[in-house]
């Protein structure tokens, strides 16, 4: 059988993945799964752009990992975006069928923790959200035994003349990227002297403020939604996501802003 755009795509399994549980089913649960699911697979070519970006810095090719940078940055600008479709349910819409979600929440997503632990938001916390002994625990334990995109930056100025601190670009990989007065004061060199070194580090500050919109968009939309109720799953809902705002990924980066 000649290979076909739908065999190719695989649309037919694609398109029986959308399974509403609720009575009916509400009109409603289609959209959200269909809206979750798309971020999912966003999440796995955004985790694919950021691996790739990692060995293209640990070889050098400076120029190609700031074309995959700004991938991920594009990527992450539509699944913002897509917050606006989701939006068009109202919180009645939404309850028609909450119940039905049962113990599943979006703190569940595995491959959004991966996301968070390759760019440096570490702690074995991170995996806590899942069992001990699941595949998914195992999958991200295994990932707090990885470098961070972050080291290999690090790594990648070292290697191009600037003087790394060795506790900053191979730290604890179970913790997350600590700050030090050191790294601030090659990132300062490097913007003085710099410009193609300095480009590449915007892109890392593109990157976190990227993340940072999306969780901002997020928390106003299960504020909407669900407004101070408690999440799906037993989260503590917007009021827990809204702790996670304004947390810097790389935090001396945004610091050398005043002194430059």
């Amino acid at each position: 059988m000649a290979l076909t755009y739908a065999t190719y795509l695989k649309v037919d399994e694609l398109l029986e993945l959308q399974q509403p549980l609720s009575d009916g089913p509400e009109h409603d649960e289609l959209l959200f799964i269909t809206i979750h699911q798309v971020y999912e697979l966003w999440f796995k070519q955004v985790l694919h752009e950021v691996k790739h970006a990692q060995q293209l810095l640990a070889d050098d090719q400076r120029t190609r990992a700031l074309g995959t940078l700004k991938r991920v940055l594009t990527i992450l600008k539509t699944a913002v975006s897509q917050v606006d479709i989701l939006e068009t349910m109202t919180p009645l819409e939404f309850n028609s069928f909450r119940s039905r979600l049962d113990s599943s929440s979006g703190f569940q997503s595995v491959q959004f923790r991966e996301l968070e632990m390759r760019l440096g938001y570490r702690g074995l916390e991170r995996a806590h959200f899942h069992p001990a002994g699941s595949p998914a625990r195992a999958h991200l334990e295994g990932v707090l035994r990885e470098p961070t995109l972050y080291q290999a930056l690090l790594q990648h100025l070292h290697r191009a003349g600037y003087a790394m601190p060795e506790e900053a670009m191979n730290h604890d990989l179970a913790l997350s990227t600590p700050e030090s007065a050191e790294v601030r004061a090659q990132f300062i060199r490097i913007y003085r002297e710099r410009s193609e070194l300095a480009a590449l580090c915007e892109r890392f500050l593109d990157l976190d403020e990227g993340l940072q919109e999306w969780r901002y968009r997020h928390v106003k939309m299960v504020e909407r939604t669900i407004g101070a109720k408690m999440g799906t799953g037993g989260s503590a809902g917007a009021d827990y996501l809204r702790r996670t705002l304004f947390r810097p990924l790389f935090a001396d980066l945004w610091a050398i802003r005043s002194e430059l």
